[in-house]
């Protein structure tokens, strides 16, 4: 099933149950999806993905900022929002099996100093798109290259 297709039968089944706060995190993604369609073409499955990554990180770095300025309310509309998108992106691999994943990459282009780290993380990157956030990536690959 399409991501927009589950996204709609979401919708729908928030509407009967009255969960305003699902809907309206529901019809952010669906909006989201939809202007992607008419502004690039088609849209697959990576770039939904992303798409998705992005309004996560989005709601996390507005309810950082709101629990900065002491906002709690507000950072509050936004964890829960993040917890409706959260469950459309794929399982995230964990801190040890990333670091393993990592390992093999640097370990396929003998990766030796940090002067490599965009060379792995260019792989990486790509490989790993969806499973994991590239902050984390990064970090890791720092950590062994170090």
């Amino acid at each position: 099933m399409a991501l927009i297709d589950s996204i709609n039968n979401d919708i729908k089944a928030a509407m009967l149950a009255k969960d305003k706060d699902k809907l309206e995190a529901l019809r952010a993604v669906k909006a989201a999806l939809l202007i992607a369609n008419t502004s690039g073409g088609t849209v697959n499955e990576e770039d939904e993905i992303k798409l998705l990554q992005k309004l996560v990180k989005q709601r996390k770095e507005s309810a950082d900022i709101y629990i900065q300025n002491n906002r709690k309310d507000l950072a509050d509309i936004e964890l829960k929002q993040l917890s409706y998108i959260e469950p459309y992106l794929p399982k995230q691999m964990g801190a040890e099996e990333l670091k393993n994943e990592i390992k093999t990459i640097i370990a396929e282009i003998n990766a030796t100093s940090i002067k490599d780290m965009g060379k792995v993380m260019g792989i990486a990157s790509n490989k790993l798109a969806g499973k994991a956030d590239n902050k984390n990536i990064s970090d890791i690959v720092k950590e062994l290259l170090a």
